[in-house]
């Protein structure tokens, strides 16, 4: 079940609102610009799969996505650097330009930073959010991660990131204290 959290950026220990109802969280993300909605996975994927055979097993749905630039993230418990992956997505970052995230398998979280507020969302199996340009974001894995997540962007220089030096993200709720709320 996906669950989004929102906060105002002052408190980031208390959510103003929870939701667990999918179209309650698809509205809520749509009036900031924010598209969710479903797509059941082609094939079903294990974290820890690589890159190469993620994208091939997916190949017609990535490009029904709008193709172009292609990242995975493919994690497992065991993954000898899970600690450095998550470390490295938890900074703060906008991309040039829009940019999709389609949840294959497992959990994350993906923060989106909206004015004044914080939308936190739980992605699961299924998921697709459409994220605009230029929006500040972060992700966590979480401390025992299993997930694999396709972004697609429509070029490579649409992908390019720009870390904000913002250290907003450190204060919220990680993947595991998001997800029992």
């Amino acid at each position: 079940m996906s669950i989004l959290s929102v906060y105002h950026q002052s408190t980031p220990d208390t959510p103003n609102k929870v939701l667990t109802h999918a179209d309650d969280i698809a509205a809520t993300l749509a009036e900031q610009g924010v598209r969710l909605e479903r797509r059941e996975p082609a094939q079903r994927i294990r974290p820890g799969t690589a890159q190469a055979e993620v994208i091939a097993a997916l190949d017609a749905q990535v490009e029904a996505l709008g193709g172009g630039a292609v990242e995975v993230l493919s994690v497992h418990p065991e993954h000898a650097q899970k600690d450095e992956i998550r470390a490295g997505l938890i900074d703060e970052r906008r991309h040039a330009g829009a940019g999709l995230h389609f949840f294959v398998s497992g959990r994350g979280l993906l923060n989106l930073r909206v004015g004044e507020y914080v939308y936190a969302l739980v992605g699961e199996r299924g998921d697709v959010v459409s994220v605009p340009a230029g929006t500040a974001q972060w992700f966590d894995i979480g401390e025992q991660p299993n997930l694999v997540l396709v972004r697609v962007f429509e070029s490579e220089a649409a992908s390019k990131v720009e870390l904000t030096g913002d250290e907003t993200s450190r204060a919220f709720p990680t993947l595991e204290d998001t997800f029992f709320v």
